[in-house]
Formats: C-alpha cells, sequence, structure tokens
C-alpha cells in the first residue's frame, strides 16, 4: 500500500512539472537573445550589395539609347544611370565595370570608374561622358576598348546577342592607387583584388 502512495505521489509531482512546463510564455523563449525555443541559435540576415538601373532590367535588351554610335552601329552611347544600395560594412569606396564577355577575341571592356567615393549611393545616366561632369566628385574613369575615355556601348558583330555585364564592387579602400592612363583590364584586376562585395546586371544586344 504504502508503494502505490509513492507512486501515485510520483505522477503527481510530474504532471505539475509538466503543467508549469506548458504554461511558459514564448516571450520567455524570446527575451533570451541569441535562442530560439529549440535551443538553436538565430542567425541574422544581412543585406547584400544590390544594384538596379532604371535603363536596364536584369536579362533585358540593352537600349538603343545606350548602344555605340560608330562601327556600323547608330546608338546614342548614353551610359546607363545606375543606383545601388546596402554596401558591406567597411566600403570605402566603388569601381562600376561593363564588360562584354562574347566578344570574338575575349572580354571587351566598355567602361570602368573607380575611386568612386563611399558616400556615393548612384551614378546618372550619362556619367560616361567625361564632358558632361556628371560622375561624382573624385571618381576616374579611363579608357575603354574603343579607345575613348569614358563610355563606349555595345556594338557586337552581326550573330546572336551578346551579354553586357554592368559590375559594381565594394571596396576596401577609398583610392585603388591608379592612373587614369590605366586600361579598364588592370582597373578590373585591381577592384577584384579589394572588393569587400560585388553586384551585377546583365542585359544583352546583337544585331
Amino acid at each position: 500500500m504504502g508503494r502505490r502512495t509513492r507512486m501515485g505521489s510520483d505522477w503527481r509531482v510530474a504532471l505539475v512539472l509538466v503543467g508549469a512546463l506548458a504554461v511558459v510564455s514564448p516571450r520567455a523563449w524570446a527575451d533570451r537573445p541569441g535562442t530560439t525555443p529549440l535551443g538553436r541559435r538565430e542567425v541574422a540576415t544581412v543585406p547584400r550589395l544590390a544594384l538596379r538601373s532604371s535603363d536596364l532590367a536584369p536579362g533585358n535588351v540593352i537600349s538603343l539609347s545606350q548602344v555605340y554610335d560608330g562601327s556600323g552601329c547608330h546608338g546614342g552611347n548614353t551610359s546607363p544611370a545606375l543606383s545601388w544600395s546596402h554596401p558591406p560594412e567597411g566600403t570605402r569606396s566603388f569601381v562600376v565595370l561593363m564588360l562584354d564577355t562574347d566578344a570574338p577575341g575575349g572580354d571587351f571592356w566598355h567602361w570602368a570608374v573607380f575611386d568612386i567615393p563611399a558616400r556615393a549611393r548612384s551614378v546618372r545616366a550619362g556619367a560616361g561622358d567625361p564632358a558632361k561632369g556628371l560622375l561624382p566628385a573624385g571618381a576616374i574613369q579611363v579608357r575603354n576598348d574603343w579607345g575613348l575615355l569614358g563610355y563606349g556601348g555595345p556594338c557586337p558583330p552581326p550573330g546572336p546577342p551578346h551579354h553586357y555585364h554592368l559590375i559594381l564592387y565594394a571596396l576596401r579602400r577609398a583610392k585603388l592607387g591608379l592612373y587614369p592612363s590605366v586600361n579598364a583590364a588592370q582597373v578590373a584586376a585591381r577592384a577584384r583584388a579589394d572588393a569587400l562585395a560585388e553586384a551585377e546586371i546583365v542585359g544583352v544586344y546583337g544585331r
């Protein structure tokens, strides 16, 4: 009889403990920083560097206003407007590049701008024309593979459309330490070496 009494008492104690756990507010778990009710650590979601253009949606055909004017093409040769957000902590400058990865002779560089200040969040349409003075103060652009200073738009040979990569690098240094006389490929190599993050938009164009 004594054994049954002790067993019954044990069951009552267990039920009381279960009931106490059942009424613990989920907020009690939420008040424990860095944990979930199952004890897993919460992982903060950090926004990634994002690049946008009002002149070009990803995967779309590049408009005639951005196409090169020469070599059989008749476009406006106007560099697209770009804007970006969520640069990583420690960003001290930006680089903007435009590259054709389908050119017959290998990569063809259409635009390269470096030493864009860390405070900048956009580049205006037409900023690729040095005569307009539209780049953020301190930014430097070099000659493209057309041999022109600044922007030179797409103008692929007749055939399948080419892919044009507009690339933004967020850099850990304020100055790349390059002269305006370097070429776009040199800017790209230095930018990759010092990049904290990158983002891109890919457009297509053919004729």
